[in-house]
This record gives C-alpha cells, sequence and structure tokens, in this order.
C-alpha cells in the first residue's frame, strides 16, 4: 500500500470547488435547504475527482475545526455515559443540557456549544458534494462504465455516512437526495427507518462497485472495507442482524485485515521520556497519528489524514481533553498554589525530571471523562485491572494524577508525588495557626483539574512548540507535517469485532458476542474473560477501545433503537417498545431511552448539584436524545411544515412526513 494522500493531488480542485458551490459553513444558515447548482467543473474525471476530494476533506471538518477549546468531537461526549464538559470557568457552562438546548438557542446557548450546532451544518455540506457527483456524474463523456460506478459507490458512502450521523444526531430530518435549479422551501421530514432504508440500499451498491483497498494504491479515500463498515451499523439499526453478522464476518477473515498484536511502525516516544517513560507497545504504536497510515498496519479500514500542508486543521486534543493539571485550583499539602507548573525549558526553575508539559500536554480540561469510564469499567469484582494496556501505568499509556510529581522548587514537597488529601495537619511555622487539615481536599476543582489521562489516545507530538524552547504550550498537532501528525481512524477493525457481537447479542448469542468481544479484550492483556455478556458489557468495552474514535452519543442513540427493536434486555434487564423509545421527556429516572439510562446511571446527570470550584448542575432530558431540529431551518422552510423533535417547542405529531424514502425523492422534484 502506498502512503499517499489521496485528497493533496486535488486541493487545488477543491479550493475551485469551494468556490463554485457556495458551501460553508454559514450558508445553511441563511438559506439551509435550498443548494447552489454547481458549474460545469464536475462534468469532467477531474472535476469528480475534485467532489469526491471535498468529500473525503469533509470528514476531517467533522471533527476537526481548529478550535483550541473544544473539539467538535467532545460535543459528541458532553452528554454520555463516559464524559463531562468540564470548564469550569466558562460562560454558559455546558451542562444543564436539559434547559439549555432548545431548537433556538443554537444547540447549547452559544459559546463551546456551537460544536453542536456544526453538525448540522456539516450534514449538510457533506450531503451537497456528494450529491453533486451524483447529479452529475452521467454527463461526463466517455467516462468508463466501471469507473462510474466507483464514483457513484463514493459518493453513496459520503451521502449514507452524513445521514447516518445527521439522523442520529437529529432525528426525522428532510432527504435531499439532488441538486437543484432554484431555491427548494417546501421540504418535508422523512422517517429515521426510511432515510436508513435508502442509505442501506445505496452502501450495498457502494459494497459491489468500491474497490477493496488493495486495489486502489493510495490511501484516504473511500474503499470497499470502509463502505462494509458502515453497511454493517445500518443493517443492526433495520435489525437485519444475520446479515450484519456475516457481513463482519467477510470484512474480519477475506480482506486481509487483522488485529495489531505487537509494536509496529514508527516509535513516537512520550514527550519528555525522562519525565513519563513509555514502554513501547501495540496500544501506543496503534495511536500514533504516523501508524495510523502505515503500510504495517493491517488494523486501519480507512483513515482521516491530516498532516499535509494543504489542508491541514490544528488538531490541539491534548488542550481540549486532557486535565488542567497546572493551575492554582491544586494544592500542595502545605497549601502552596500551584505546585505544578507548565514550565518552559528556559525558565531557571525547569527540571527535566518534572517536564510533564511536554509529556502529557498542557490540557485546560474542557472536557473530563467520568468515573464510569475512568474507574468502574476497568474494576471486576472489586479488583482494578491496571495490566489492560489501555489502563496501563506501567508502560505509561495511562496516568493518574497521583502519578504527577510537585515540580515548584518552592514547595515543601518538590519531587514527591502529588495528593488529593492533606496527609496531616499542618500549622503556620511562626503562629502556629492550622492552615491545613488532615484529609482536607487539595484541590478546589476536582471537575476539571484532578482526572486520568488516557494518555496513548491523546498524545500528539506537537512539534512546533517543540522546537519552541521558550514553549510552555504543547497542544498536539499545530503543524502541518509529518512529525506533528493529527491522523485518526474513520474506522478500524477492533470496531467490526465489536459490532458483530452486537449482532451476535441481538439474535441471542450472549455467548457468540462474548467471544468477539474477549478477541479485543485478549489483545489488550485485559485480565478478565467473558463467558457472556449484556448489551452494556459491549458499550463498556466500545468505551475502553473506542474512546475519541466512535461518536459516542449517536452510536448510544443506535445501541438504543436496536435494543428496541430486538427486544433484547439491557444491563439492568429492562426492554424497550419500539413505538415509544424515542418518545419520552423528563428528567426522572422512569422510562427513557437506553442512552438515558446509561447516561444517568453512569456519570453526574441528574443527581442534584455538584461542587467544585462552582457550583454545577450537570442534567440531561429524555427528549435530548435527539438534538433539536434547528428553528432556523424550519422557518426558512416556507413551503412546508418541517418536523420537530420529541419534547422540544413546536413538536406536532400531526405534522406530515414521508414514511418511504421513493415518496421523499419523488417530491424533490416539487418547488410549490
Amino acid at each position: 500500500m502506498k502512503n499517499k494522500n489521496f485528497t493533496k493531488g486535488c486541493m487545488a480542485l477543491v479550493s475551485a470547488a469551494l468556490l463554485t458551490t457556495g458551501c460553508s459553513d454559514s450558508f445553511l444558515e441563511q438559506d439551509p435547504l435550498s443548494f447552489y447548482s454547481p458549474e460545469t467543473t464536475y462534468t469532467t474525471e477531474s472535476g469528480l475527482r475534485s467532489a469526491i476530494a471535498m468529500c473525503d476533506y469533509g470528514l476531517k471538518e467533522m471533527l476537526m475545526d481548529g478550535n483550541g477549546n473544544v473539539l467538535p468531537m467532545a460535543s459528541l461526549y458532553f452528554m454520555t455515559d463516559i464524559g463531562l464538559y468540564a470548564k469550569t470557568d466558562a460562560n454558559p457552562m455546558q451542562a444543564d443540557f436539559a434547559n439549555i438546548i432548545t431548537p433556538t438557542s443554537g444547540m447549547a446557548g452559544g459559546g463551546d456549544g456551537n460544536a453542536m450546532s456544526r453538525f448540522w451544518d456539516r450534514t449538510w455540506n457533506s450531503v451537497t458534494f456528494a450529491n453533486t457527483i451524483i447529479a452529475n456524474i452521467d454527463d461526463v463523456e466517455g467516462l468508463d462504465p466501471d469507473l462510474r460506478d466507483e464514483y457513484l459507490g463514493r459518493a453513496y458512502f459520503h451521502r449514507a455516512y452524513a445521514y447516518y450521523h445527521g439522523v442520529l444526531l437529529f432525528g426525522d430530518i428532510p432527504l435531499i437526495t439532488k441538486l437543484i435549479e432554484v431555491p427548494k422551501q417546501n421540504y418535508k421530514s422523512t422517517s429515521k427507518q426510511a432515510i436508513f432504508e435508502m442509505i442501506t440500499q445505496d452502501l450495498e451498491f457502494a459494497v459491489e462497485h468500491v474497490p477493496p483497498q488493495r486495489e486502489i494504491g493510495y490511501i484516504g479515500t473511500v474503499n470497499q472495507e470502509a463502505c462494509m463498515q458502515l453497511l454493517i451499523k445500518c443493517y443492526l439499526v433495520l435489525g437485519r442482524y444475520q446479515e450484519a453478522e456475516q457481513l463482519a464476518t467477510d470484512l474480519i477473515n477475506n480482506h486481509g485485515l487483522a488485529l495489531m498484536t505487537a509494536p509496529f511502525g514508527t516509535n513516537v516516544p512520550s514527550g519528555n521520556p525522562e519525565t513519563w517513560p513509555v514502554e513501547r507497545n501495540v496500544m501506543w504504536d496503534l495511536h500514533r497519528g504516523v501508524n495510523v497510515t502505515s503500510a504495517e498496519n493491517t488494523e486501519m479500514i480507512m483513515p482521516i489524514l491530516n498532516y499535509y500542508a494543504e489542508g491541514f486543521i490544528s488538531y490541539p486534543l491534548m488542550r481540549a481533553m486532557c486535565v488542567h493539571w497546572s493551575n492554582g485550583d491544586i494544592l500542595d499539602p502545605h497549601g502552596l498554589q500551584h505546585p505544578t507548573y507548565n514550565y518552559e525549558r528556559t525558565n531557571a526553575a525547569y527540571d527535566s525530571k518534572y517536564d510533564y508539559v511536554r509529556a502529557l500536554g498542557r490540557g485546560i480540561g474542557c472536557f473530563r471523562t467520568s468515573y464510569h469510564y475512568n474507574q468502574t469499567i476497568w474494576n471486576y469484582d472489586g479488583e482494578t485491572d491496571w495490566q489492560d494496556l489501555r489502563h496501563s501505568r506501567e508502560t505509561g499509556n495511562w496516568v493518574e494524577m497521583t502519578d504527577l510529581k510537585y515540580n515548584d522548587p518552592s514547595s515543601a514537597y518538590y519531587g514527591q508525588n502529588m495528593m488529593l488529601y492533606a496527609p496531616e495537619d499542618y500549622r503556620d511555622p511562626e503562629t502556629g495557626t492550622l492552615l491545613i487539615s488532615k484529609g482536607q481536599l487539595l484541590c478546589n476543582d476536582t471537575i476539571r483539574s484532578w482526572y486520568p489521562i488516557p494518555l496513548y489516545k491523546v498524545y500528539i507530538l506537537d512539534q512546533a512548540a517543540e522546537e519552541n524552547q521558550g514553549a510552555n504550550q504543547f497542544n498536539g498537532a499545530t503543524k502541518g507535517n509529518s512529525t506533528s501528525n493529527g491522523n485518526m481512524y474513520l474506522f478500524r477493525l477492533a470496531e467490526t469485532y465489536l459490532l458483530r457481537a452486537e449482532a451476535k447479542f441481538y439474535q441471542g448469542n450472549a455467548a457468540g458476542a462474548a467471544e468477539d468481544v474477549n478477541v479485543i479484550r485478549r489483545r489488550a492483556n485485559a485480565k478478565k474473560m467473558f463467558t457472556t455478556v449484556t448489551i452494556g458489557d459491549i458499550c463498556d468495552e466500545r468505551a475502553r477501545e473506542l474512546y475519541l474514535e466512535e461518536w459516542r452519543q449517536p452510536e448510544l442513540t443506535r445501541i438504543s433503537w436496536c435494543l428496541a427493536r430486538s427486544g433484547q434486555p439491557d444491563e439492568w434487564g429492562e426492554t424497550y417498545d419500539l413505538s415509544t423509545w424515542d418518545k419520552q421527556s423528563g428528567t426522572d429516572r422512569n422510562g427513557g431511552s437506553y442512552w438515558y439510562k446509561r447516561t444517568t446511571r453512569y456519570s453526574l446527570f441528574n443527581k442534584g448539584t455538584i461542587t467544585s470550584k462552582v457550583n454545577i448542575t450537570y442534567q440531561v432530558d429524555k427528549r435530548n436524545l435527539f438534538w433539536p431540529v434547528p428553528n432556523s431551518a424550519i422557518t426558512a422552510n416556507t413551503g412546508a411544515q418541517l418536523r420537530q423533535n420529541y419534547g422540544y417547542d413546536g413538536y406536532d405529531p400531526n405534522i406530515p412526513m414521508f414514511e418511504n424514502w421513493q415518496d421523499a425523492v419523488a417530491d424533490e422534484e416539487t418547488t410549490e
């Protein structure tokens, strides 16, 4: 396999494509359901390549926007079982989602929450570019029929990928499959079920006509294996569990893919091995950007490329997603503020043994992981599994706050491990006044400044900062070169095993599902193996394995839908009704979808006011399973009514919507 980026060669054409289509984040805000008719650029094969390149680039833009505080990816975790918004100095605080998410609020009251509304805009951007290819492909003269179907299959994948997430985030939304010559403002909503039926059919075409990766010769564009992975998920949604299992087995066995089980590729050590050494291991190597696209990586199904100068997007993963370990809210046992500091190498107090900013990054704690992710899922029968490579402090993959050492030379505890509670009373040496009591909390903000770091998942060598001796902000991929590498996985084989486990579980084969989960656990050197699993075990394994890869809230929504369709119970023995799983509201503990149960049972949501540096109410409503359709889209669609999601202002079950996709497609020809 050549490590060659398909998108790079088309960036000049992509820039032209952006200009000719007029597609931008603000475009759909102004007129969210009408599209510019493209020029003749797309009636040549080079034009098709540029449109495909823009679709591929759009996969990156969904999750990377250059924001240094909160990444779009984080907004897919804010309302889940394994994550919380943690930026306690923000106004507004993205916490009480039950009250701040409305059709007119920009999804979450503005500020960092704007990352949520981006997904609405990005859905339509991706749909537009895919439809551009679909609409123009038969106008390309002399195009080989097989190549025509290959381009069409890739376009179908991109449209399906956009709708897959758009539906699982926003519910019943318009189905748009055509480019039109005049603005259309009379769209109707189409049911979730109908949209999934259409994209499933499209993906079946794509699997048949898009070549496998081994025949493509370059990476970064859609291959047959990626089409298969997405189709497996769609089969699960539609209850076609046996087909999902069979397709997953095909993908696992017949496409030259295999889980990586030993170190491979380029060795990228931690930022400062003198401070925090990492013993090279397969999980560390698997998540280094340069190795995501390594020819040795047989686990990668399809990557998101982010290391070339053209089209590079800053991805400050360590800054946004790591604990705020260096600030005045942390005290030493004598009450000294800021006893752990992010020293630049030119500072007189710098000691390379305690250079945590290069080893761990300058986290500012915008997002924190939950107790469930940090503790519960690693605990079996009262024993914590520290040998699992995904939770291994010994190898350096995982960092607890108590692993860090106070590095302020003025601290009496300089060079000693940080402590959350004071080990003894401390009195003023001169007056005898009690300053610190034994057992006193030594962190004033445990939401933002005290939680572990899954370093193997978030570390990116910040080459720009590394080259600057005065730097004290090591943030992640902040420079577009092969050293500061922001590559990530779109899909990899580990998820395929977990999808197959789901398919088996929904068919009542919990023992078979357990074996697929165990395949992932064996590779990670986990202690416990399962003989049977619940859906909770599968979701926990997804959290351990796919943290910051899966779109967590949409995937929990998908699983909620699958449980309701299959009739299988959750880990609490509860079952769900297909007619009501997505039509509930309220913040009480009774009822709700599987997403709601996991979010309120495994995290701090709906448990009252949490006191840290500030008082915080983390709350979700059962209706937040889906985000509201923006009111701006509804009011711009003046010729018909779009449906609002259940529980939000404007919801009306009597507003008609299309229950099959063929009717929705036929209606696209009407503009009045």
